[in-house]
C-alpha cells in the first residue's frame, strides 16, 4: 500500500495496526470472518469509480457494459450456489435488505411475526428502537425457558391468534437449526408471506452443512460476510412471483447506485463457495463449534440450548460470578474477540448482559481444527475464571499468540 503510505500515513499506520491485531488475536465474534485476498482485491478495484443506477441492460448512466457483465456473473453464480429463482445482488447491507423486503411486500402497520431480540433475533426483526418495530406491528415468539429452543407449536399458536401478514424466521444469536418446512406450513395456515433472514448461516447453507429455506420460503435475505466469507454487503433471493417487487424496492425504493466493487467481490465469494473445499469448510465450522461448546460445558459453563447445530453459541457466564461485559473485556485482554450477549429472560441490562456470544467461522477459515478449538475454549474458561490474575492472563495471552503464529491468517 505504498500510495496510501505516501498520501495518508495516519490511515496507513492504523490499517497496519488493525492487520496486526487480527493476525495476533483470535476472532470469535460470530458475525465476523476473514475474506480471501481475491475478495479484498475485488473490493479495492477500479470498479469503485463507476455509477450504475438501475439493473442489467437498464441503467440510468452510460458506460455500464462491463458492470453489467460483473453483475450478471454475480447473479448467475448466486443462483447456482443457492438454487434460488431470482436474486438481487445490489443491497448494501443486511438491515437495508430487510427493509427492502418489508417495503416490497407489506404496508406500515401490518402485522409481522418474528423472533424476539433477546431470545436470539435481530434488531431488524421488530425491535421497538429499530425502523422495523417503528413502522410495522411486530408480534414476537420466544425460546422456551427450560430448553432455550423455539417451540414450533407455540409459534403456531401465536400465528393462529395474531394472523400476521408475514412470518419471519432468522436469528443473530440462536444456536439451533430452524424447521423451515414447519414455518412454511404455519404460514400457509394463516395466509402469511414467508421471509427467512439467513445472514448468520448462509455459508453453512451454501456449503450444504445445514438445510436451506429456499425450497420453502417466498423470500430469503442474507448478508454476504459472516459464514459466507464475502464482503460487507447483502443479497435478496426470492420466488419469481416476488422478483419485480423486490427489485423495485431495492432500486429506486431504498438505494441509488449499487457499489460495483462490492458486487464484484460478491461474485468472487460465490465462485469460491461453489468449490468443494467450501463444503469442507462449512462442515468444519460446525464441528469446531460443537467441540467448543462441549469443552466450555465441561468447564462448568451454561450454553443456551445446551449446544449448537451451527457456528455460534451463547454462553451464560453468571455461574462464574462475572457479567457478559466483563467477560468480553477480560477475553480482549488475552487476545480473544467476543461479543457480550443477552440470554433469554436475562435479568441484566442489554449493555451489561449475562452472556457472551461466540462463533467459529473465522477461526475455521484460519485453519483451526478441533484440537486448536478446544485449546481456545480452555483459554476462555481460564481467563473468565481468573479475571483479576494478571500473571495468569499474561500466560494465557502468550498461549494465544503461540496458537496464532501456528495458524497465520494470510500466509
Amino acid at each position: 500500500m505504498k500510495n496510501l503510505s505516501d498520501v495518508d500515513s495516519a490511515i496507513f499506520n492504523l490499517i497496519n495496526k488493525e492487520a496486526m491485531r487480527q493476525e495476533d488475536g483470535i476472532e470469535l465474534i460470530a458475525s465476523e470472518n476473514y475474506v480471501s485476498k481475491a475478495v479484498m482485491e475485488a473490493m479495492g478495484s477500479c470498479l469503485t469509480n463507476k455509477y450504475s443506477e438501475g439493473y442489467i441492460g437498464k441503467r440510468y448512466y452510460g458506460g455500464n457494459e462491463v458492470i453489467d457483465e460483473v453483475e450478471l456473473l454475480a447473479v448467475e453464480r448466486c443462483k447456482k450456489l443457492f438454487g434460488c429463482e431470482h436474486v438481487n445482488v445490489q443491497p448494501l447491507s443486511g438491515s437495508p435488505a430487510n427493509a427492502a423486503v418489508y417495503f416490497a411486500t407489506i404496508k406500515p402497520g401490518d402485522k409481522v411475526l418474528g423472533l424476539q431480540l433477546d431470545h436470539g433475533g435481530h434488531l431488524s426483526h421488530g425491535h421497538p428502537v429499530n425502523f422495523s418495530g417503528m413502522l410495522y406491528n411486530f408480534t414476537q415468539y420466544q425460546v422456551e425457558k427450560e430448553t432455550g429452543r423455539i417451540n414450533m407449536e407455540k409459534v403456531r399458536e401465536i400465528a393462529m391468534r395474531e394472523k400476521p401478514k408475514m412470518i419471519l424466521a432468522g436469528f443473530s444469536a440462536y444456536s439451533r437449526n430452524l424447521d423451515w418446512k414447519k414455518f412454511k406450513e404455519i404460514a400457509d395456515e394463516v395466509g402469511a408471506i414467508t421471509f427467512a433472514d439467513i445472514a448468520h448461516i448462509a455459508g453453512l447453507i451454501a456449503g450444504k452443512a445445514i438445510d436451506s429455506p429456499i425450497p420453502y420460503f417466498d423470500i430469503v435475505s442474507t448478508t454476504t460476510h459472516k459464514t459466507l466469507r464475502g464482503p460487507r454487503g447483502a443479497i435478496i433471493m426470492c420466488k419469481e412471483a416476488f422478483a419485480k417487487a423486490i427489485d423495485k424496492s431495492v432500486f429506486p425504493g431504498m438505494q441509488g447506485g449499487p457499489h460495483d466493487h462490492s458486487t464484484a467481490a460478491k461474485a468472487v465469494t460465490f465462485e469460491e463457495a461453489l468449490h468443494p473445499e467450501f463444503q469442507t469448510y462449512a462442515k468444519n465450522v460446525i464441528e469446531n463449534a460443537r467441540a467448543m461448546a462441549a469443552e466450555l460445558m465441561a468447564s462448568g459453563f451454561k450454553i443456551i440450548s445446551d449446544g449448537t447445530d451451527n457456528h455460534l453459541m451463547v454462553v451464560d457466564v453468571t455461574s462464574k460470578g462475572i457479567s457478559g461485559k466483563e467477560a468480553e473485556q477480560v477475553l480482549d485482554l488475552v487476545g480473544i474477540s467476543s461479543s457480550r450477549s443477552t440470554i433469554p429472560f436475562d435479568p441484566r441490562k442489554p449493555m451489561d448482559p449475562s452472556g457472551v456470544r461466540l462463533g467459529t467461522a473465522a477461526i475455521t477459515t484460519r485453519g483451526f481444527d478441533i484440537q486448536d478449538t478446544k485449546a481456545v475454549a480452555k483459554a476462555i474458561a481460564q481467563a473468565i475464571e481468573n479475571p483479576k490474575d494478571e500473571a495468569k492472563l499474561k500466560s494465557i495471552r502468550e498461549s494465544i499468540l503461540e496458537l496464532c503464529r501456528k495458524r497465520p491468517l494470510y500466509k
